[in-house]
């Protein structure tokens, strides 16, 4: 099958430099626009990743998320979420990108080019086949990328991708790709635009589908979301408020006692 990077094409708008500030907004919100629709074409896809990426945790395994730039960054800002979110050990979820914890703020040369720095990385994880890793490259090319997910293939680690080209040679390497096809970007070639919203509505599905699966939600609450400032402590209270139907002041006292939504529920539930 041929390869054609769609990421890469021209843009289907010229002389952006003339364009006044509501034309320019106006564009690049048709363009986005376009980014659910993508998504939605992929979702037998991405519910296959799910459905092994579920298996694995419940069996004691974890979720490695690994890219370059934009893409290393959107891994590390989901994989970052879960454990406040859902109440996780950070080693659940976790985040890598080429050129280390540096690329996170500032662009780390020629990192993403390195083809034995991304198995380097994982392995300082002891990564085994218990676990799944997530290759993150809108282009599909990244070589840190690619290799990485070759090693992991040769040790029988699950991989899958979320890439944003078809026949990617991400894709050509993952067991469960992902491509969600958004076409040119409004600026040519920058995919931390279409792609990049792309990556990271798929990235949410996967964290918050897996993490629902692992009955870290209740009902649709957060009921294991740590506690972290006074906007949370105050959410925690008022779930409890409506789940158990008891006034603000007593959910309180029960939520400063237990220190977890979760565990109110349950002891409030048998009596305690």
């Amino acid at each position: 099958m041929t390869f054609t990077k769609t990421t890469e094409q021209d843009s289907n708008y010229n002389h952006l430099e003339k364009m006044t500030i509501n034309e320019l907004l106006t564009h690049i919100n048709n363009e986005d626009k376009t980014v659910p629709l993508a998504v939605e074409k992929a979702m037998p896809q991405i519910e296959n990743l799910i459905e092994q990426i579920v298996i694995k945790l419940k069996a004691g395994g974890r979720l490695f998320y690994i890219g370059a730039g934009t893409s290393g960054r959107l891994g590390i800002l989901d994989a970052s979420e879960c454990p406040p979110t859902f109440g996780v050990s950070h080693d659940l979820v976790i985040g890598l990108i080429a050129g280390g914890d540096t690329a996170i703020r500032k662009a780390v040369e020629f990192a993403e080019d390195s083809t034995n720095k991304g198995w380097e990385d994982l392995n300082t994880y002891n990564i085994s086949e218990k676990d799944v890793v997530i290759g993150i490259a809108a282009s599909g090319t990244t070589p840190y990328v690619i290799a990485a997910l070759e090693h992991c293939n040769s040790k029988k680690i699950i991989t899958g991708c979320i890439t944003c080209n078809k026949n990617s040679p991400l894709s050509q390497v993952s067991k469960y790709p992902i491509e969600v096809i958004v076409g040119p970007e409004f600026v040519t070639g920058s995919s931390r635009l279409k792609a990049g919203t792309a990556q990271k509505l798929v990235l949410n599905m996967i964290s918050t589908s897996a993490m629902i699966k692992l009955n870290k939600v209740k009902g649709n609450k957060m009921v294991d979301m740590q506690l972290s400032n006074n906007k949370l402590f105050d959410r925690g209270i008022r779930m409890l408020v409506k789940e158990l139907n008891i006034n603000y002041d007593e959910a309180q006292s029960l939520l400063e006692m237990h220190k977890n939504v979760r565990t109110v529920i349950q002891n409030y539930s048998h009596g305690n």
